[in-house]
């Protein structure tokens, strides 16, 4: 019995760490792209740097793969996120980090040809701006 309950802590321990792994990454490639890019929201390499990151993310390809997420539709969310999200609130700047999370992608790409206003507060309510 306490082998199992040694061994089921240890999973836990493993997982909980992988995840803490992951996401000190996730938020480290935002402030890195949201610094880098601050003054150049049009530069294409910024949505190319995005597009790679989730070609990375174990949990963000298959978002990208289900949805047949190309490069050319991010840059159109892109466009309409930052119509209406083009602020700074702490670490987050909607029109990056909404393609960094797994909730807001998924919804991204599921609505992509929706209205730019709603996409944006849908968005912000998912990363509680």
């Amino acid at each position: 019995m306490n082998y199992v309950l040694i061994l089921l802590i240890t999973i836990l321990t493993i997982i909980f760490t992988l995840e803490m792994y992951h996401s000190m990454r996730r938020s480290n490639t935002n402030s890195h792209l949201i610094e880098k890019y601050r003054n150049d929201l049009q530069n294409k390499e910024l949505l190319a740097e995005i597009y790679a990151y989730c070609q990375q993310d174990y949990k963000l390809r298959r978002i990208i793969k289900q949805n047949n997420l190309t490069l050319k539709d991010m840059e159109n969310i892109y466009q309409k996120l930052l119509l209406w999200g083009n602020f700074h609130k702490g670490r987050r700047f909607v029109p990056i980090t909404a393609f960094l999370y797994v909730c807001t992608l998924k919804y991204l790409c599921q609505h992509k040809d929706d209205d730019a206003k709603e996409l944006t507060m849908k968005c912000m309510n998912f990363l509680h701006i």
